[in-house]
């Protein structure tokens, strides 16, 4: 197959913005969609859900991103994806089985990843922890560096 001039790339970033850095995701999905880049579209939804399948069966390139609690790393992550055997269904999903959900549907998933955030404050509030608006930055960076070598 040959390779496409500029793949079509989805981020969806998720969170509740009720649990301070856990809406990280979300937040960093905002920022994106200020990115002028045609080939990029990005989600922020509040979590993921099977309906999010459909939007990646029509994608070459799926980012998700999602805070993470930084026990013991505390640098950011990208993790790549495939899709899961094992399909348990429900409102809620990770980023595993909704690829397989758009496989097992549309016959197709993007090539994905997983850019884990990590975060300190999971607790009820709205304020985002210095340490997460650091980590935030910090996948900022790796996020573009992923989507140069992408392009």
């Amino acid at each position: 197959m040959k390779k496409k001039v500029n793949p079509s790339i989805l981020v969806i970033g998720y969170g509740n913005e009720l649990r301070s850095d856990d809406v990280v995701g979300k937040q960093l999905a905002d920022i994106i969609a200020t990115w002028k880049n045609p080939c990029l579209r990005s989600l922020p939804v509040h979590q993921l859900t099977p309906e999010l399948a459909e939007e990646l069966a029509n994608v070459d390139i799926a980012i998700f991103i999602d805070a993470y609690p930084a026990i013991d790393a505390k640098e950011v992550e990208i993790i790549p994806l495939e899709i899961t055997t094992s399909l348990t269904l429900g409102h809620i999903c990770d980023p595993p089985v909704l690829l397989a959900i758009a496989y097992a549907i549309y016959g197709y998933y993007p090539q994905a990843w997983l850019v884990k955030v990590p975060a300190e404050n999971f607790e009820i509030g709205d304020r985002i922890s210095p340490f997460a608006r650091e980590s935030m930055k910090q996948a900022l960076a790796e996020i573009n560096k992923l989507l140069n070598l992408k392009q």
